[in-house]
C-alpha cells in the first residue's frame, strides 16, 4: 500500500515541500531510501525502525521502499525520521485517518520513539507557511520557536506515539501561539546596560574583551 507525508527540505534559508512516498509490498525483506538522500538520511532506517518497534508496532518483514520526492533536491538531515516512521504506519493502516495529508511533518527519532529536536524549525516554518501549508507537527523542543508564526497550527509531539493518536483522532495536541510583541518587550526588559554598572571596571572591561574576541 502507498502512503504520501509531507515534509519539506531546507537548503539555505529556501525550503522545498518534499512528498515522503512509502510503499510497502510482499516480497524479501528490504528496506531502500531514494529520491537523493544524503547518508545521515540512509541511516534513518534503522532508527526509524527500531522507533516503530518500540512504540509498540509491529513492523513485519516486507518490502519497504521510501521515495523522498522531487528526486532533483538533495535531502539532508535526521528530520524525514518521522514523516518516514508516519509514512510506514499509513501504508500498515495503523493510521487509519485520510484527512491528514495536508499536514507538514518534522523531526528525528530516538530508539524508544521520543522525538529529538531539530535544527531550523523556525526557517522550515517560514517556509511552509509561504506554501500555503496551515499545520505543523514537530518535537515538542522546538514549538516555541516556531509558534511566532501568525497563521499556522504548531503542533509539538513529545513522541510517535503522540503522532499516531493525533492522527487518529484520538487525543488532541495543543495549538501553541507566542506573541512577537510581547517577546520583544521581554526581552528588553532584560537587557543590561553597563552604563548602569557601577564600578567593576576590570570585570567590565574583561567582559567587553571577550565579546570583541581579543586575547
Amino acid at each position: 500500500m502507498l502512503s504520501i507525508t509531507k515534509s519539506m527540505a531546507l537548503h539555505g534559508l529556501e525550503g522545498f515541500l518534499i512528498d515522503v512516498q512509502v510503499d510497502i509490498s510482499s516480497g524479501m525483506p528490504s528496506w531502500d531510501v531514494v529520491g537523493l538522500p544524503d547518508v545521515s538520511v540512509k541511516e534513518s532506517k534503522e532508527r526509524v525502525r527500531t522507533a516503530i518497534k518500540n512504540s509498540g508496532y509491529e513492523l513485519f518483514s516486507r518490502k519497504i521502499v521510501v521515495n523522498l520526492a522531487p528526486a532533483n533536491i538533495k535531502k539532508e538531515g535526521s528530520i524525514f525520521d518521522l514523516p518516514i516512521a508516519v509514512g510506514i504506519l499509513k501504508s500498515l493502516e495503523v493510521i487509519t485517518q485520510n484527512q491528514n495529508d495536508d499536514i507538514l511533518m518534522i523531526g528525528e527519532l530516538s530508539l524508544n520513539g521520543s522525538l529529538n529536536p531539530i535544527n531550523g524549525a523556525l526557517p522550515i516554518c517560514i517556509e511552509a507557511k509561504k506554501q500555503g501549508i496551515k499545520k505543523i507537527i514537530l518535537p515538542k523542543q522546538n514549538e516555541k520557536e516556531a509558534s511566532i508564526i501568525d497563521g499556522m497550527e504548531i503542533l509539538g509531539a513529545s513522541d510517535l506515539n503522540d503522532v499516531v493518536q493525533y492522527l487518529n483522532g484520538n487525543t488532541k495536541i495543543e495549538n501553541i501561539t507566542t506573541n512577537w510583541e510581547d517577546c520583544l518587550k521581554l526581552g528588553k526588559e532584560k537587557i543590561l546596560d553597563f552604563a548602569d554598572v557601577k564600578g567593576q571596571e576590570s570585570v567590565k572591561r574583561a567582559v567587553e574583551i571577550a565579546a570583541a574576541g581579543r586575547t
